[in-house]
């Protein structure tokens, strides 16, 4: 439901225009230094207002933390930080309440929670908790940075390849602002320094787990891992990758850095595709569920008009969350950080 992972493990709260967002994690390890420095630049990635063609919604968010934080080290005890919500315009939502926007869940809340759900923009559903996972990231990866954990470290980095079918990310941004509309796009996220062995052949692939916690980033439809999709069209020699050492280090990676759902000890590589923001100025065609018409409709307020461009520190977070508890899980980091 709301809640993800089996060692180090993440429950995600809040509404978009409640009073705040947050998160608890339980199953850190004690020890770790944790300021609010840490938080800084990431946080700052994933803020709207700040790239063209994100969402003017400006908020400072600046984590504030609750439980599991003594003398500038988690204690062991389930770690819960806050980010409130102060920028916030309800009123643009109210008009919206007989009409389920297209694209949004707007619907299916209303049919799962009988009406009772926080419509406010977009309520629990908003990508306003990715700033939860966000903040959640920053202490994965900076466990994973361990240098005795992995012999160096692990790295987990994400980018964007294309906006709307092109490399060239500002010509993909400028096919959105000519036809007024919102696009989607593609981001990469490579991970390297993994020890040979993390995951499990079938229900926990390293795969199944990082793709589990890749669909809750709002607006993902698709991901691929390695060759990908591309696999479909080569043949058995052309996609294998020869292994060449004692190391298991490979001349091609083909796999992505996965084999048997179980990590190589080469780079592991997945790209996602990010679906375009339902939130478009165009006019569209919807359903009232007060006049039980279909009428024209167009959504306003403040909206991405390509979520992708926020996606990639959201996606070294979860990267990271998945990883970490891989670790956990096989002993790699301890439980008490000295």
């Amino acid at each position: 439901m709301n809640s993800f992972g089996r060692i180090f493990r993440l429950h995600i709260f809040g509404e978009s225009h409640g009073e705040c967002v947050g998160l608890t994690i339980d199953g850190c390890p004690a020890g770790l230094p944790l300021t609010l420095e840490d938080f800084t630049v990431d946080i700052e990635r994933r803020k709207g207002g700040v790239q063209k063609g994100t969402t003017p919604r400006k908020e400072a968010d600046i984590p504030i933390f609750k439980t599991g934080l003594f003398n500038g080290r988690t204690t062991g005890a389930p770690l819960t930080i806050l980010f409130e919500n102060k920028n916030t315009r309800s009123a643009d939502y109210e008009k919206l309440r007989a009409v389920p926007r297209p694209g949004h869940a707007d619907f299916t809340a209303h049919a799962k929670y009988g009406g009772f759900e926080d419509f406010r923009g977009g309520g629990h559903f908003s990508g306003r908790l990715t700033v939860c996972l966000v903040a959640a990231g920053v202490i994965a990866k900076k466990l994973l940075k361990i240098p005795e954990v992995t012999q160096g470290g692990t790295t987990v980095e994400a980018a964007i390849l294309e906006i709307g079918g092109e490399s060239n990310l500002e010509i993909g941004l400028q096919k959105a602002f000519e036809a007024k509309d919102s696009i989607g796009g593609i981001v990469e996220c490579r991970v390297n320094g993994l020890p040979v062995g993390l995951g499990e052949h079938f229900f926990d692939s390293v795969e199944s787990l990082i793709s589990h916690a890749v669909f809750s980033i709002p607006a993902v439809k698709g991901i691929e891992f390695g060759a990908g999709f591309a696999a479909a069209k080569m043949f058995g020699v052309e996609h294998n990758d020869p292994i060449e050492d004692a190391s298991g280090k490979t001349t091609t990676n083909h796999a992505g850095g996965i084999v048997g759902g179980i990590t190589n000890g080469n780079e592991l590589v997945y790209r996602i595709a990010v679906k375009p923001t339902s939130s478009t100025p165009k006019e569209q065609q919807t359903w009232n569920r007060e006049t039980n018409q279909v009428s024209p409709f167009s959504v306003k307020g403040r909206h991405d008009l390509c979520i992708a461009l926020r996606v990639p520190v959201v996606l070294e977070a979860v990267t990271a969350l998945v990883l970490v508890d891989l670790m956990l899980l096989d002993h790699k980091i301890k439980a008490v950080i000295l």
